[in-house]
């Protein structure tokens, strides 16, 4: 099978675990990266042996590149997908796709228009945990889904956002916690749970007033279609990033989810799911799910199929963290669309 070629764009934190990826993919080949601080693709260079760019759209005129995988500022991910579809790469961006529901929506156009595939890494679909309640859900083996909770308690200091000037503005982050941090967990709970019909939710800066615009702190009571409802609260205040928990009760059972899952059914059974591969490192509460959804997207590609976190699956996550900025502001519930 002919390898892909592929090229990251970015060289920042996140870029790692896409090289990781790419590099333990039978069908990618790690061709180029692009970065405007070079002594980050120079390190790739010396490790890769790959072509190094300063300028995205020098590294977007290479016939040689199939893929590219963006890596960069969140205010960036529309318009370099938006160019690279037009120049005829598949693209695979970080979350969010976006920082606006229009920006999200011309990409998935472009994407139709261009027959370029649009991935999203919401890897968190990609952990063996994950799937296994998706596929437990699915059988109704747990009966009707009546509601849910969601904690997700991490840890972003004054010396994050210092760190890289683009963090902490509504400009270029597009938010905060939650279109940051939190929109993992919200995803999650959207795919377990079925589309969503209103949200009333409140942000606020409760400890790094003086550092940031944006929000550190939310919460939120989501009601889905399904007439099931749920409660979630995410702050970045915490002295350390934990585990995400994650319940949702069922007519029939109960599940738990805070790194591996425990089902608690009325019947008396109780379920044990642990994740095939345990993630190791600072950065272990990110799970191992990068590599799942990478290889599952060159897949994909060659064999023409659908990938499931595509423009249009990833756009409603986009919708709900929008909703939750537009109920604030208003004091209400609002519809997700």
């Amino acid at each position: 099978m002919k390898k892909l070629n592929s090229a990251i764009i970015g060289c920042g934190n996140i870029a790692s675990m896409h090289e990781a990826a790419i590099l333990s993919c039978h069908n990618a080949n790690l061709y180029a990266v692009c970065d405007i601080d070079s002594s980050k693709t120079l390190e790739m260079k010396q490790k890769h042996r790959c072509q190094v760019f300063a300028q995205y759209q020098e590294l977007l005129k290479s016939d040689t590149i199939d893929v590219v995988h963006i890596c960069t500022p969140h205010y960036l991910h529309a318009p370099m997908a938006i160019e690279a579809m037009k120049a005829g790469k598949h693209v695979l961006t970080e979350k969010p796709m976006a920082i606006s529901v229009s920006d999200a929506l011309e990409m998935v156009r472009v994407s139709k228009q261009t027959g370029r595939m649009l991935g999203v890494s919401f890897q968190n679909r990609f952990n063996h945990t994950s799937r296994r309640v998706k596929e437990i859900l699915n059988t109704g083996k747990t009966g009707r889904v009546l509601g849910a909770r969601a904690f997700v308690t991490w840890h972003r200091g004054a010396e994050y956002y210092s760190r890289d000037k683009w963090r902490g503005k509504w400009e270029t982050e597009g938010g905060g916690l939650l279109i940051n941090q939190a929109i993992h967990t919200l995803d999650l709970l959207q795919w377990f749970m079925g589309d969503i019909d209103t949200i009333k939710a409140s942000i606020d800066t409760r400890f790094l007033k003086n550092v940031i615009e944006v929000e550190d702190t939310a919460e939120a009571t989501i009601k889905f279609k399904s007439g099931a409802t749920a409660f979630f609260y995410a702050t970045n205040g915490y002295p350390l990033d934990s585990v995400v928990m994650l319940e949702i009760v069922c007519e029939k059972a109960v599940i738990r989810m805070e790194g591996d899952v425990t089902i608690k059914y009325s019947n008396g059974d109780i379920e044990h799911i642990s994740d095939d591969e345990k993630a190791n490192g600072e950065k272990a509460y990110w799970g191992c799910g990068h590599k799942a959804l990478v290889h599952d997207f060159y897949k994909k590609l060659p064999e023409g199929q659908h990938f499931e976190v595509d423009g249009n699956e990833a756009l409603k996550a986009i919708k709900i963290v929008n909703a939750m900025y537009v109920s604030h502001k208003i004091k209400d519930y609002v519809e997700v669309g």
